[in-house]
């Protein structure tokens, strides 16, 4: 008796032991992330803790006009809009090995608020006294991504970079595309993306919608240039993003706020020279130009209530394969 009591305690040990292990493992996979990427690979070690919105709002922080932007030669733009696609692509070494040619960098980040883990594509040059102000990319590494969300014309517009970093952490699958510079900060217009197409932010702008991968930009307007409305909500050059236009425009007037809807009626800054809209509406990728009021961009519920209505267009791209 005593012996199959001993026997029993001794396997009932046992099994404790190895759910503690299981246990302990599936913990490890999970702090890890499984350890794979977005495209089913290996995730890169020594991952850095960040809070994504206090790091883009440092980083924009030292934007001013008359100063901070060097025009990028045509080498510059292909190559590292090229070594963006090696990353979505899943071949991060290459992509390292490219970029760094160009003076960029590389390195995985965790984003502590949200627990997501993104690759961040950053100019070296950021913190110099004369920075180029290329711009910087952060890609979802948990998620295959499928959509983009632009912002051009950070320290000009001011919250649109944080109203995309609330847009890239509601949705998975996103990349979020930061410019680099003030847009008055160079030569003539020569830093207003939104209008150039011999700039970085175009350049990895237009690999995204040559991929098809459709997107989404921030923009924001005085309160005088469209009183009475909160949101103007456009698709720019094209009509590929149409039904997504009308359905972000119900999602932002179920939030409460008025919007100027492009294609029913005159509205200003519709964004019809905006030439990463132009770009998508020759990929037949749907693009989606919004400008919001200064007090959707200031923060706190205006800003959580857009980046909700956004996540609901978001949240489908991210759901539907990418076909290009």
């Amino acid at each position: 008796m005593r012996a199959h009591r001993s026997r029993a305690i001794t396997i009932a040990t046992l099994l404790l032991v190895i759910a503690g292990l299981a246990g302990g493992l599936t913990v490890l996979l999970r702090t890890t992330g499984g350890g794979a990427g977005h495209a089913g690979r290996p995730a890169p070690k020594g991952a850095e803790q960040i809070d994504l919105a206090r790091e883009v709002a440092d980083y924009t922080s030292r934007f001013g006009p008359d100063h901070g932007y060097l025009h990028p030669g045509r080498a510059d733009r292909e190559d590292i809009a090229a070594a963006v696609g090696l990353l979505l692509d899943g071949h991060r070494d290459q992509a390292e090995q490219r970029l760094s040619q160009r003076d960029f960098t590389v390195r995985t980040v965790v984003d502590r608020p949200s627990g997501h883990r993104y690759t961040e594509v950053a100019d070296r040059t950021d913190s110099a006294v004369t920075p180029r102000g290329w711009g910087r990319v952060y890609l979802d590494l948990d998620h295959r991504p499928s959509w983009s969300v632009q912002v051009p014309h950070p320290g000009f517009d001011l919250g649109t970079e944080q109203l995309g970093v609330r847009v890239l952490r509601g949705s998975p699958g996103g990349v979020l595309v930061i410019a680099g510079a003030h847009r008055k900060a160079g030569v003539g217009n020569s830093a207003d993306v939104a209008h150039r197409e011999d700039t970085v932010f175009h350049a990895i702008c237009a690999e995204l919608a040559r991929r098809g991968m459709p997107g989404i930009q921030l923009h924001g307007f005085a309160a005088s240039a469209a009183p009475g409305y909160d949101v103007i909500a456009s698709t720019g050059a094209g009509s590929a993003g149409r039904q997504e236009g009308r359905d972000l425009a119900d999602a932002l007037r179920g939030h409460g706020f008025a919007v100027c809807r492009a294609w029913v009626r005159s509205c200003p800054l519709e964004g019809r020279t905006n030439v990463q809209g132009q770009t998508a509406d020759d990929d037949h990728v749907p693009f989606l130009h919004v400008e919001f009021s200064p007090g959707v961009r200031a923060g706190g519920r205006p800003a959580e209530r857009a980046a909700a209505a956004v996540g609901e267009i978001t949240r489908r791209w991210a759901g539907t394969p990418v076909t290009h």
